[in-house]
């Protein structure tokens, strides 16, 4: 995978997770008390909702966080190689998650 290939890729996984952020919004809002049209079960379920609809958010913040790491990487001249030991990653690796910030030896930790 060449940069400008990782480039595309990590753009587009972010345009992917903004566009994420746009449908969900309105699942993390407050959940409203209504007592009268709305049963004990029906608000717990949708607390329930909410939350899971908060951890999404905090998952696809830390996604970007990541992306917006790789591309830093990217115009450092940096991208490919081993945060920990400084080996290359493997192509593989980089293709299936261009923002993957360790190689398979040490994001396992078996050095």
């Amino acid at each position: 995978m060449t940069q400008d290939e990782a480039k595309v890729a990590l753009l587009a996984q972010r345009e992917e997770l903004d566009a994420q952020d746009a449908s969900n919004a309105d699942s993390t809002d407050v959940v409203e008390l209504q007592q009268d049209s709305v049963g004990r079960l029906s608000r717990m379920d949708a607390l329930q909702q909410q939350a899971m609809a908060q951890a999404q958010s905090r998952r696809r913040e830390a996604e970007r966080m990541r992306i917006a790491a790789a591309l830093e990487r990217l115009e450092e001249d940096e991208w490919g190689h081993c945060l920990n030991c400084g080996q290359e990653i493997a192509e593989k690796r980089l293709r299936h998650d261009p923002s993957v910030p360790l190689c398979v030896t040490c994001a396992s930790g078996s050095q």
